[in-house]
């Protein structure tokens, strides 16, 4: 393996961006379609591939930071519920009594938090009391965290759509049946 491909992994590993890396590397490349064909055709290659993925495992392993613990976050997001974090409840106050003698009642909206030492916090995106008194708790996105699962599970299939047509090379267009047994029985 070269140094140059060495030092392209090396670029790659900094964001994941293969044409960027590649432009970063061969410093003479500025077309990013000429850097993205290059690019893909070195990871293609099996010495740089097996590089990288070396890399990869060493990154991992000194992170500490695997798909599975990735999943488990965006999972524990994903499945957070609202009610494991706040308890909602309507307190009734009589305040005073009417000229009929009925009772005059005050409803107050009350919303407790459970004790932070019970729940996962983890999934708290922001608590906050504004300086009006209106109290604010929000969690991580939900829809993104499981869109996030469902893509690395392949639940969700991209749909590619491609307008025109796909022209072939193929030798043996145009040949008869005849031909092509000819052709076989001359590989004989």
């Amino acid at each position: 393996m070269t140094d140059k491909q060495k030092q392209f992994i090396n670029e790659y590993l900094i964001d994941l961006n293969a044409t960027r890396a590649y432009k970063a590397t061969y410093k003479n490349i500025k077309n990013n379609e000429t850097a993205r064909a290059n690019s893909s055709r070195l990871l293609a290659n099996a010495n740089v591939r097996a590089y990288l993925d070396e890399r990869l495992k060493a990154r991992e392993k000194r992170t500490e930071i695997t798909q599975d613990r990735v999943l488990k976050e965006l999972a524990k997001i994903a499945f957070a519920d609202m009610k494991d974090y706040l308890e909602y409840r309507t307190d009734k106050t009589v305040i005073s009594y009417d000229d009929n003698g009925e009772p005059i009642i005050d409803y107050t909206k009350i919303v407790d938090l459970i004790d932070s030492r019970y729940t996962d916090t983890s999934v708290i995106q922001e608590i906050s009391i504004s300086k009006d008194g209106v109290f604010r708790f929000k969690l991580y996105d939900k829809q993104k965290a499981l869109v996030d699962i469902g893509k690395h599970l392949g639940m969700f299939a991209d749909k590619l759509e491609h307008s025109g047509s796909i022209e072939m090379n193929n030798p043996f267009k145009g040949l008869t049946t005849d031909e092509l047994r000819q052709i076989i029985g001359d590989m004989d």
